[in-house]
């Protein structure tokens, strides 16, 4: 999908994602006036926190467990949150080749008039993680359900933040539950690169001053790599966060433990050859089916639950 087609359609689905998260509360969100108090970091983190604790689907439940003894075991921490501006000249420069390129859509694309771009990060329990490192070759079955599961979980998590702001005047919408967010635009031949989507959780964490990318190409945050990322475009002016790193590797110390770790050997000095990683969870399908996953990068690794290039 190219910016012009998003420029076309975002302000109705905009206005479709807000107006949504309104009538579910009976709310008319559109032209109330924002509540300043409500709508600050310090509110967005309880509401996040709360919602980490008290949902549902942060559990796995009995209908998806693999047996009885996973029924009820947490998937994530509670998350943290970081706050960059939505003009930020990181965001076009996402569009440059070699970056992500021209299909990557600024925050103004998905929302005219974007202030602030909210960036999460959900930890792995300890549980998750743990487990995890237990066998060289296959993921654990917590992590599979974390990894498929956990998925459900951070989208109704990106929603609880969106509906939150929205429900207290402003227009918020998640990228992720957008009808226009794409992944893999690989083109036949073409410029974009295989295993690529026009809002990528990642980038926009670096943009907002959560983390670094590491060796394994995944984000490192102040509380590690293992997790998972989501984000939300508002129209309300929230204060950006410094961030206290200036190189794209800053938190990561090039140690070399996740090229060790990756069985399918799909990273390099280089960085990852996602082609490599998607074959061997093709290859070990017949043991994770119906979920897939792997996460040997992100577990017995220095980075896992913090950042070690990290400096202060």
């Amino acid at each position: 999908m190219q910016p012009k087609e998003v420029k076309r359609r975002n302000s109705r689905t905009a206005t479709a994602q807000t107006g949504a998260a309104a009538a579910t509360l009976g709310i008319l969100a559109q032209g109330m006036p924002a509540q300043d108090n409500a709508i600050e970091k310090r509110a967005l983190e309880d509401v996040a926190g709360t919602f980490a604790d008290t949902s549902p689907k942060n559990r796995i439940s009995e209908r998806d467990a693999f047996d009885a003894s996973y029924v009820g075991v947490r998937l994530f921490e509670r998350p943290i949150l970081s706050i960059g501006s939505a003009d930020d000249p990181w965001f076009e420069r996402m569009k440059e080749k070699g970056i992500i390129g021209d299909h990557f859509c600024t925050p103004n694309d998905w929302l005219p008039g974007a202030k602030s771009v909210i960036s999460v990060f959900s930890p792995f329990t300890a549980r998750v993680r743990k487990s995890n490192a237990l066998s060289p070759r296959y993921p654990s079955r917590e992590w599979l359900h974390a990894r498929i599961e956990g998925h459900l979980y951070i989208e109704a998590l990106s929603a609880q933040i969106r509906d939150y702001i929205v429900i207290h005047g402003a227009r918020a919408l998640s990228p992720m539950l957008d009808t226009r967010f794409a992944f893999s635009l690989a083109e036949k031949n073409g410029e974009t690169p295989s295993f690529n989507s026009n809002w990528s959780e990642r980038h926009v964490a670096f943009i907002c001053g959560l983390g670094t990318f590491g060796l394994h190409t995944c984000l490192i945050t102040k509380n590690g790599t293992a997790g998972r990322l989501c984000s939300i475009v508002t129209d309300f002016p929230l204060q950006a966060d410094a961030k206290d790193y200036e190189d794209r590797f800053d938190y990561c110390n090039q140690c070399g433990a996740c090229q060790r770790n990756c069985p399918g050997q799909s990273i390099a000095e280089t960085g990852k050859d996602l082609s490599k990683c998607v074959a061997f969870m093709v290859a070990i399908r017949e043991y994770t089916a119906p979920r897939y996953g792997c996460g040997k990068c992100q577990t017995a690794v220095p980075c896992e639950t913090r950042a070690p290039g990290r400096k202060g």
